[in-house]
């Protein structure tokens, strides 16, 4: 892989991961719900697919470690995805490339809260429109960060 697609393809999802946590976090609070709390539930989720069930208890609060742990596992699952679909987009112009981006947001959706939670069933009980919606907006901003920042760089005639 080239250095600038490899690049391109961190870039891209870093952005989307940044990006789907802060629409989450803004519809939480627009649907009246505590952002902050959820954000912690979230990343207690998170850090339990490595760190077991034993972070999922009491107290709810901030905790670095499993904070961290989460954060890693996000950025880590967010490149994955992020390199699966800058495959499927890298010869897409901007606007299929954000279609596509949001169909893979919607397959991500199934694949992370219907196939994984056969593994991971604590993630159950935060299936809904907004956690579709962050996963919309991870496949969306993905693509565009990904097109938009021009990788892989366009060959001059």
């Amino acid at each position: 892989m080239k250095p600038g697609i490899s690049f391109g393809i961190l870039w891209a999802a870093l952005c989307a991961a940044i990006g789907s946590t802060w629409v989450e976090l803004l519809l939480w609070w627009l649907h009246g719900d505590d952002a902050v709390w959820n954000l912690y539930r979230d990343a207690r989720l998170t850090a339990a697919i490595v760190m077991g069930r034993r972070v999922l208890g009491p107290p709810a609060g901030f905790e670095p470690l499993v904070m961290g742990m989460a954060t890693l596992v996000h950025l880590s699952l967010s490149l994955a995805y992020t390199a699966v679909l800058a495959a499927a987009i890298h010869r897409l112009s901007l606007r299929p490339a954000l279609l596509v981006g949001a169909v893979f947001g919607l397959l991500l959706y199934g694949i992370n809260l219907y196939g994984f939670t056969e593994i991971f069933p604590w993630f159950i009980p935060v299936r809904g429109a907004i956690t579709l919606a962050a996963h919309l907006a991870f496949g969306i901003t993905a693509a565009a960060t990904y097109r938009l920042a021009g990788w892989p760089t366009r060959r001059r005639s």
